[in-house]
């Protein structure tokens, strides 16, 4: 099996490497960022990748979202992620896209190298393992609050959108162009899931969500 790992972690990374090694497996690429990553994965064509969630620059979900990304490209690309952190969303993502093929190990809970080698060779196989403190983190969590994805400047724009400006009225008052304000707007409805084709307006619907939770 090739496969291609996504870690910064040399230590760990090249343990990884040895490991596999002796399994049989070959590791093609060692990547410690999300856009070596993408690229690793485009040139090797690899049978598996091995992703930890926090990657270089930011060190937050740059991994994770780097495999939903390359599942994208390659529908039911086997990733298995191996983490010290469970990110709830980009995981439920992940886990929910029904092709098979995904895992969710975390580091300090590996046991055996015998359990971490059948991970493997099921998430290849296009099966799903989880740890189970990552299915009982998911089954949990909170819903998210849909605003939680906008930028701050989206966030002024929605928040005078709330007062009842027009788009000339929020330019005026954030002293930037109305093109910008509607790039801003368009975003915002994006975020919200607020489509064209919405039966409601969908600026009333946005301000809606924001007075809901604020």
């Amino acid at each position: 099996m090739r496969i291609v790992i996504a870690e910064d972690n040399v230590l760990l990374s090249e343990g990884l490497r040895l490991l596999l090694g002796t399994r049989g497996h070959e590791v093609v690429a060692v990547a410690e960022g999300a856009p070596s990553f993408a690229e690793a994965v485009r040139r090797h064509s690899p049978d598996l990748a091995v992703v930890d969630v926090r990657l270089p620059p930011d060190f937050r979900d740059e991994g994770i979202r780097a495999a939903i990304a390359a599942r994208v490209e390659r529908p039911g690309f086997p990733v298995l992620v191996l983490s010290q952190y469970v990110e709830q969303d980009y995981a439920g993502e992940l886990l929910s896209d029904g092709r098979g093929g995904v895992g969710y190990l975390l580091k300090d809970r590996v046991g055996r190298v015998s359990e971490f080698v059948d991970a493997l060779d099921r998430v290849a196989a296009g099966g799903t393992v989880m740890d189970p403190e990552v299915v009982s983190q998911l089954l949990t969590r909170r819903p998210r609050d849909p605003l939680e994805s906008l930028t701050a400047r989206e966030r002024e724009v929605l928040a005078l959108m709330a007062e009842g400006r027009d788009n000339a009225g929020i330019a005026e008052r954030l002293v930037v162009t109305t093109n910008a304000v509607h790039k801003h707007i368009g975003n915002i409805f994006a975020k919200l899931g607020l489509a064209p084709t919405d039966s409601g307006h969908r600026r009333v619907r946005a301000v809606l969500a924001y007075l809901e939770h604020r």
